[in-house]
């Protein structure tokens, strides 16, 4: 349960063995290279069975894949030139956004390996992020007034989630992230209040609810888990950003630091048992791929072969096996999708 998101950064595992976040030492690092007469792989989702979505592709163009134990398979675009797969359910179907012939990003979902546009909200524009195993897609699409709004597609039909007050033409800063399969959706909006210009909400059961902060102004959420517990990030007073857990109401966050004392960081995905995965600034000034346990949050780059000569920049998803799927990047700049199994 994850998203591509247009404002993250405009963007190992741990676990369970005998006991709740019995912290796994290391992972294997597989990376499972790029589809032929391509030269890089961006990951964005994981699925049960390891499979991952993403987009793959040569210079600036790239195509909707999936990847699994037969390899890769090019699901391509709507008819453009770029493509991405933000989320993949347990039946491997694919949720995300792709250019058309004329341009113009459309929400997606596939169906027998073929990516089907899933329409709008009356603005011409749509973009999806996440997808739950009854294949419903959330995401954030243009109203006919030239709005932003978070939707719920489901049933064949996409639905308008509303905001949290954002006013008439608001901008991007309006999206659905996350989805469980229980049908809760989270993500964020903008408020109609200067002091809390933008906050993360919960929408379950045909209601939104805002969410808390980290006793800051704002909040973003990105992903939830099947208990409908939310990461995202959270702003401290002190302006910095934090990656959160939230509990099912998502008023209360829980700040899980950052992977050094001054600097930011992003939780991007969340498992049922609790274990973060995402992306946080060190002291260098680099960004690293993170996994936060339960306990502390760590470098996943410190958990895997040194030998590797890759830094892992972003991790995006993570099952409930445990497996995490992340974003690297070579010294000469290739960028690969890896896939890191807790040994």
């Amino acid at each position: 349960m994850k998203s591509f998101c247009l404002f993250r950064t405009f963007l190992l595992t741990v676990l369970i063995a005998a006991t709740t976040f019995g912290f796994a030492q290391g992972y294997t690092m597989t990376d499972i290279g790029v589809p032929s007469g391509d030269n890089f792989a961006v990951p964005r989702a994981i699925n049960a069975s390891a499979q991952i979505t993403g987009s793959a592709g040569y210079g600036a163009d790239g195509s909707v894949f999936l990847f699994g134990q037969n390899g890769f398979t090019v699901l391509g675009t709507l008819g453009g030139n770029s493509g991405i797969g933000n989320g993949v359910n347990s039946s491997g179907q694919v949720a995300g956004y792709s250019t058309n012939a004329a341009g113009t990003y459309r929400a997606f979902i596939s169906e027998s390996d073929t990516l089907v546009d899933i329409g709008d909200l009356g603005g011409g524009t749509a973009v999806a992020y996440a997808v739950n195993d009854s294949g419903d897609v959330v995401g954030s699409s243009v109203t006919s007034d030239g709005s932003n709004h978070p939707f719920l597609y489901s049933n064949g039909a996409m639905n308008d989630l509303g905001t949290l007050g954002s006013p008439v033409g608001g901008s991007w800063w309006n999206t659905a992230n996350g989805i469980n399969n229980s049908g809760t959706v989270v993500g964020y909006s903008y408020t109609n209040r200067d002091s809390a210009p933008i906050r993360g909400f919960i929408w379950r059961n045909g209601k939104m609810t805002e969410m808390g902060t980290l006793g800051g102004t704002m909040s973003q959420a990105y992903a939830v888990n099947n208990l409908g517990e939310a990461t995202g990030i959270g702003y401290l007073k002190n302006g910095a950003a934090h990656a959160f857990i939230s509990d099912p109401t998502g008023q209360h966050l829980k700040d899980l630091g950052a992977l050094q004392e001054i600097s930011d960081s992003w939780g991007f995905a969340i498992n049922d048992s609790g274990v973060v995965v995402g992306q946080s600034y060190t002291n260098s000034g680099a960004v690293h791929a993170f996994v936060y346990d339960g306990k502390k949050m760590l470098d996943l780059n410190d958990l895997v072969p040194k030998s590797s000569g890759w830094v892992l920049i972003e991790a995006n998803g993570v099952n409930d096996a445990g497996q995490i799927v992340a974003d690297g990047l070579d010294g000469a700049g290739n960028e690969h999708a890896f896939l890191l199994t807790p040994q």
